[in-house]
């Protein structure tokens, strides 16, 4: 099995993360401080030889509605013109309150804002990818007793 490679995709920074060899759990890799298009390819290059993911996942912020952000368009654009070089199969997760829930997780272990702030993007990253591969899972049948 390959792993699933994340991403949650910002004006600034790129939040990554990776799940194990199984799509079992999440973890988080690093947070890439965004320059321009050939230094994010190169950065992700890297991680990308890295892990050996057979799939990449990328957050898209979605309205209430279910339609598409801007910033979703923006995300889309990025993803066909950066990760359609890496000749990987590439998915979207709607990544509503991936970063609240992320912010809420820190503050709840009492991580200080500054630390928070160096770690937020890579946490939201981890929280699109457990979601992902949470719905993947088989759901067990139902007792019949």
């Amino acid at each position: 099995m390959k792993r699933t490679l994340a991403l949650d995709v910002g004006s600034k920074t790129i939040g990554v993360a990776v799940s194990d060899l199984l799509g079992i759990t999440a973890n988080g890799v690093t947070t890439i401080m965004r320059k321009d298009m050939e230094r994010d390819t190169a950065e992700l290059a890297k991680i990308i030889a890295e892990y050996e993911p057979g799939e990449l996942l990328v957050g898209l912020p979605m309205r209430a509605d279910g339609g598409m952000t801007r910033r979703g368009e923006e995300i889309k654009r990025f993803a066909s013109t950066v990760l359609g070089k890496f000749g990987l199969p590439v998915n979207f997760w709607d990544e509503s309150y991936s970063t609240k829930n992320a912010e809420r997780f820190l503050i709840e272990a009492d991580v200080s804002r500054k630390k928070r702030k160096k770690v937020i993007d890579k946490m939201a990253a981890v929280y699109i990818l457990a979601e992902y591969l949470e719905s993947k899972r088989p759901t067990p049948p139902e007792d019949d007793y």
